[in-house]
């Protein structure tokens, strides 16, 4: 895992954290956009809970393996699976990391990375990076790359959560809107997450690190 923390001068930055997806070749590659072009890279959705089965506490606390499949999906152009398989794919990774690390439940950035990417799917393109701007997400984004970032759920406020939302929660953002000022994420934490658009501002400042 490389880690991309750059210099800052805490007193007059807070920068947040996010870990963003390459693909092989694509790591050095720049692809520039015009701000008339919007950025909306196919990746294939599952909530977190594929079959509703929201009592499980391994999908309850899902949204970071459901996050790692969809961009594994996208790394290698898997075909979209079917429910049940998203549902099996979740569980699997879930029970691999209490088997493995005694823990599965909001895993962190590093850990998510190292845990996941590295040891389950022996992946190691990834990065954590500071942000200190929606701009820096959008830059990410311009340059091929998808983001996991974690959030603070709640403050998304997104109508499709249950109650006021979770306090951690994962999302992929996959693309940016530039007329509406945008991102475009698959949220794995609705049924109604797919293309999920949230407000730059509000997406930045939801960001937070656990």
């Amino acid at each position: 895992m490389l880690m991309g923390v750059g210099w800052h001068n805490k007193i007059f930055k807070i920068f947040k954290i996010v870990l963003f997806i390459t693909v092989g070749s694509f790591i050095s590659t720049v692809f520039v956009f015009s701000k008339s072009e919007n950025i909306d890279n196919f990746i294939p959705f599952t909530s977190q809970a594929p079959l509703f089965e929201w009592n499980d506490p391994r999908q309850q606390d899902a949204c970071e393996e459901a996050s790692v499949l969809m961009s594994i999906s996208w790394i290698y152009n898997i075909p979209v699976y079917s429910q049940e398989m998203w549902r099996d794919r979740i569980v699997a990774l879930a029970e691999f990391q209490q088997d493995n690390y005694g823990e599965n439940r909001d895993t962190s950035l590093e850990d998510t990375s190292s845990w996941i990417f590295e040891d389950y799917f022996e992946y190691n393109n990834t990065k954590i990076i500071n942000i200190d701007s929606p701009l820096k997400i959008i830059e990410e984004l311009e340059k091929g790359n998808i983001l996991l970032i974690p959030t603070n759920g709640q403050e998304l406020k997104n109508p499709n959560f249950s109650g006021e939302g979770p306090e951690r929660h994962m999302v992929l953002v996959k693309g940016y809107d530039y007329e509406n000022e945008e991102f475009i994420t698959n949220d794995p934490g609705t049924r109604n997450g797919k293309d999920y658009r949230y407000n730059k501002d509000l997406l930045f400042k939801a960001i937070r690190t656990y």
